[in-house]
């Protein structure tokens, strides 16, 4: 053991004593420590700068000691402070590239400020999305923003990781005129400067920090009102003007109905919901300011297939739970995500009715199962369950706790909740604590069968649908009588036929397409084509590889459905099933694009590529719009498709293969997954071995070691 007495004063020496017991102090009583003061307002000046991709900023916090405490703490990742100023003046402060630390005196009852003043180049949660870094012109079409996902904040503003700490943010961001900066609250001001604008936003409750955020891009906005009073914002690009209304629809309808549902005022000053380029999910709810994936912001067309209505719901959910109401722990999770699922799914039986509901937890039940049939059936109390399980197995068991206390007395315990912790935190007991006193009902074993068990009740959910869904109830009769049934295709089809008169529901219909097609006879599926319902005819187009001459002509008639799906999946099995009219096909659909990801498109440039006979003259521009596909202009989806077109035919060129080196640094770790095993599939071949190694000399540039060490291996 050192003995300090034994130490000859050197201030190195003490410097890094001093560092050593911070550490001791940040890394085991800071919990501690901070319950001892409380940060009530943030005012934060931010400015991002674009070339270093870079935020400077400067935040001053409020905050009041609750005993007396001689450190304080803030997380700030990776950040360079150039001032620290305690109530005005300078103090002295550890900064351990992680924590901002501080000594000092706080005296029980007493008011603080603390001002910092910052530079950090933001490793994550900031993205800089389309810029040009080597030209001094501003990319209309860039953006940049923010993603804190549970504690990331702190890589650009210093903040708390800690989800209890709950402050008043005031965010204001100074960026180029040209473009629109939203963050959380309300727009107080914009200062007009000479090149520059300041935005002055302002909360008025508080929250955690990973639910503060910006965007900055090139955007206009609908604005509308709920019926309760609260400014709704719908922004968008100027060149999506006319995907305005299908992104957005029902938008109004959802608010108003969640407010009456969940029997709580909304809690923010408005809500405003933001399109951004390769988001790293499909949502995230920051407080009142729910960014989202632009590749749901969609034509009419589109809304049949793939609409933004789930996740619309789902993030405006959360406001109420997750940033009303906030977990004190990964082990409350559910609280946050399982409830936004179930409630997202309440919206959506508002719009489209029961049948729709009833489906949509079939299909969570059967995914639930499924991975549980796989070994991995999880509690709902682990805090690192999947996904899968805290959205949708939470989702019914809120489902089944309604179904047991009834509609009244659930949302009377729902309302008493929120009431009662509002702007606090929360564990699932605070939660079944509440749900008891309102139903005057035990629920210790629900929690043990719903929250606590790691399996999931999938016989006893089904029969549940059953009772709720004739249309549900069918289509399990006709799985019984199917698996009994003789081993001839036609005395099934009989059964199934039965089944397909007696109905008229186009979901039961399109299921029994998808799930028993193999069974089908060419009569069947004609007479299936010749309803004008798009969702029965996408399912016979979805499970459609062969087309039979006798189905050719009612066949061809989905090439002018208005369903993408439907379009993509019968051109490929029409070009497939008859070569002697490829050219036919190809024609009369050369004008499709199809979703934002251009599915249809990019399935017709490879299908008009690998057709010899087809304008063989325009094979090489055809060929040039494909591997143009895979640059950074494009969304991920589109790069994977153009990727994977290419791979699968006639090979990636320079160009592609370059894009795809670049896609391995790429900021979302889905994409970057997929062009780092892709490469690592090529690499495989000695040829695109070497000239992934050229074009890595080519690149020059350090960024790339990931990639270097596989082609050298």
């Amino acid at each position: 053991m050192l003995n300090l007495k034994d130490v000859t004063y050197n201030p190195q020496t003490m410097k890094l004593i001093f560092k050593v017991f911070f550490l001791f102090i940040t890394s085991g009583l800071f919990a501690q420590i901070q319950e001892k003061v409380d940060f009530i307002r943030a005012e934060a000046v931010i400015k991002p700068i674009v070339k270093e991709k870079a935020i400077e900023g400067i935040v001053t916090y409020e905050f009041n000691a609750l005993n007396d405490v001689s450190y304080i703490f803030l997380d700030a990742h990776d950040m360079e402070f150039t001032s620290v100023l305690l109530n005005h003046k300078k103090i002295d402060f550890l900064n351990t590239k992680s924590k901002l630390s501080i000594k000092h005196s706080f005296k029980k009852g007493k008011k603080y400020f603390i001002t910092l003043k910052y530079k950090v180049f933001p490793k994550q949660t900031v993205y800089f999305v389309g810029w040009d870094t080597n030209s001094d012109m501003l990319n209309i079409d860039a953006q940049i923003w923010t993603q804190g996902q549970g504690k990331y904040t702190s890589y650009w503003l210093p903040s708390f990781d800690d989800m209890t700490e709950k402050v008043e943010f005031d965010i204001n961001i100074e960026f180029d005129k040209d473009y629109t900066v939203i963050s959380n609250g309300k727009l107080l001001e914009k200062q007009e400067k000479e090149n520059t604008n300041l935005w002055v936003y302002s909360m008025d409750k508080p929250m955690s920090s990973y639910l503060v955020a910006f965007a900055i891009g090139n955007y206009k906005y609908v604005e509308e009102k709920s019926k309760s009073g609260i400014p709704l914002k719908l922004y968008y690009s100027p060149k999506d003007s006319l995907f305005v209304e299908p992104t957005y629809r029902y938008s109004k309808e959802i608010f108003n109905f969640l407010e009456k549902e969940i029997g709580v005022s909304y809690p923010w000053l408005n809500y405003k919901q933001i399109p951004v380029h390769d988001f790293l999910y499909a949502g995230m709810e920051n407080t009142g300011t729910t960014i989202f994936s632009d590749s749901y912001v969609i034509d009419s067309v589109s809304f049949i297939d793939k609409n933004y209505v789930t996740i619309n719901a789902h993030e405006l959910a959360h406001q109420w739970f997750g940033n009303l109401i906030t977990e004190k722990n990964g082990n409350s999770h559910w609280l946050h995500e399982g409830f936004a699922t179930y409630y997202s799914y309440l919206a959506e039986k508002k719009l489209f009715g029961e049948e729709h509901y009833y489906w949509k937890l079939y299909d969570s039940a059967k995914a639930i199962d499924e991975a549980q049939v796989n070994e991995k059936g999880e509690s709902l109390l682990n805090p690192k369950a999947s996904s899968l399980t805290f959205y949708e197995k939470g989702a019914w068991a809120l489902h089944m706790l309604r179904e047991k206390v009834g509609d009244t007395l659930f949302k009377k315990g729902i309302t008493s909740y929120l009431n009662k912790y509002q702007y606090k935190n929360v564990e699932v007991d605070d939660f079944i604590e509440e749900m008891e006193l309102a139903s005057g009902q035990k629920l210790t074993d629900f929690k043990g069968k719903w929250l606590v068990e790691k399996t999931f009740p999938f016989e006893e959910v089904k029969k549940h649908l059953t009772t709720k869904s004739e249309a549900i109830k069918v289509l399990n009769f006709i799985e019984e009588e199917v698996v009994i049934a003789s081993s001839s295709y036609i005395h099934k089809e009989k059964i199934i036929k039965s089944y397909w008169d007696k109905t008229s529901s186009p979901e039961l219909k399109s299921r029994i397409i998808q799930d028993y097609y193999k069974f089908l006879s060419p009569d069947f599926l004609k007479e299936a084509l010749e309803t004008s319902n798009l969702k029965i005819r996408r399912a016979v187009a979805k499970s459609t590889v062969k087309v039979s001459k006798e189905l050719q002509a009612p066949f061809e008639s989905l090439l002018s459905d208005k369903s993408y799906i439907t379009q993509e999946n019968a051109l490929f099995a029409l070009w497939s099933s008859f070569p002697e009219k490829r050219n036919q096909y190809l024609n009369a659909t050369s004008n499709l694009i199809g979703f934002s990801n251009k599915n249809i498109r990019l399935l017709w440039l490879t299908l008009a590529i690998v057709t010899p006979e087809y304008n063989s003259l325009n094979t090489g521009i055809y060929y040039k719009e494909l591997v143009g596909y895979t640059s950074p202009k494009f969304s991920v989806d589109t790069r994977i498709s153009a990727f994977q077109f290419l791979n699968q035919t006639i090979g990636l060129n320079t160009a592609s293969l370059t894009n795809l080196i670049i896609a391995s640094n790429h900021h979302s770790w889905q994409f970057k997954k997929f062009a780092r095993n892709l490469l690592a599939k090529l690499i495989e071949d000695e040829d695109y071995k070497q000239r992934i190694k050229l074009q890595l000399k080519e690149l020059k540039t350090d960024n790339f070691r990931y990639i270097e060490e596989l082609v050298s291996k």
